[in-house]
């Protein structure tokens, strides 16, 4: 039973925590309604719903129209499925090592995942700019190149964060398991691939869902190498709109509508095993 003190402390929690939810929730919402109205009704009436003569679904086909939108989304699927694919695997093996395995520098290399964790991108985007532009990869006008230049620091960017989470996760899973595998005749790879990824699949999803949200929203990257029309990605076209439409309030909330709808499916899609893997790859730091 609940004392009073108890209850009440619980109904402000829950006060606090919808308060939150609405400060955060609103402002999307409001562009979802104005993205469907007329644009010269946004300023004059921007809060009711939008019906009857007000209600348009010109703002999406002008924002359709006008711009690249499928192209964008190309580039930036491809750069994201990428970057969250090449984020799992080698932070997967690269956790996975630094758990099971003891060896001389091992202390050393887990304390430089760490401390890569406290670099902003920007302070270390212009290096990255000249090695990728020595490479040959930056600054090239290839469009395929151009995207290679933006997955590869972004892999680099995520792998820290990944690494720490899945160390966590697989520091719990019972090392009786890989045991009795190894005895029965199992590689490394076979224990690493059947025991390891089914026991961790809620931390591997939060891992993927974190690395192909930053992909994808990652403006200030994609800003510094991809400089043309083809290479755009969907953040950057974004950003290109709202530099050129103005006081067109209407065609800019339909554009953030379109771009956020893929983060938006990601999300709902694999929700589920955010705080459960998080939650798991903290019992064991």
């Amino acid at each position: 039973m609940q004392t009073g003190r108890q209850k009440i402390s619980r109904a402000f929690t829950y006060l606090v925590l919808s308060l939150w939810a609405l400060t955060t929730i609103y402002p999307f919402v409001w562009v979802i309604l104005n993205s469907f109205r007329q644009k010269g009704l946004i300023m004059s009436d921007s809060f009711s719903l939008p019906l009857g003569e007000a209600f348009t679904w010109d703002n999406y086909r002008t924002a359709w129209q006008r711009s690249d939108f499928k192209n964008a989304y190309l580039n930036s699927f491809l750069i994201s499925g990428t970057v969250t694919i090449c984020v799992v695997v080698i932070a997967g093996l690269a956790a996975y090592g630094l758990v099971r395995y003891r060896f001389r520098g091992r202390g050393f290399l887990y304390s430089l995942i760490m401390a890569g964790m406290m670099f902003p991108v920007f302070s270390t985007i212009i290096p990255v700019f000249r090695m990728e532009a020595v490479m040959g990869i930056a600054g090239t006008g290839n469009r395929w190149l151009s995207l290679l230049a933006v997955i590869l620091p972004q892999i680099a960017g995520n792998l820290c964060f990944a690494i720490v989470i899945l160390m966590g996760f697989i520091q719990s899973v019972p090392i009786e398991l890989e045991e009795s595998a190894y005895l029965d005749g199992c590689s490394v790879f076979q224990i690493y691939f059947h025991i390891i990824i089914p026991a961790a699949k809620s931390s591997f999803a939060t891992v993927a869902i974190f690395a192909f949200l930053w992909s994808y929203n990652d403006l200030f990257t994609q800003s510094f190498f991809l400089r043309y029309p083809q290479e755009r990605a969907i953040t950057g076209l974004l950003n290109e709109i709202s530099s050129q439409a103005g006081v067109n309030y209407g065609l800019m909330a339909a554009s953030v509508v379109l771009v956020v709808i893929p983060v938006l499916v990601v999300y709902v899609c694999l929700q589920k095993h955010i705080i459960k893997g998080l939650t798991a790859g903290a019992v064991k730091g």
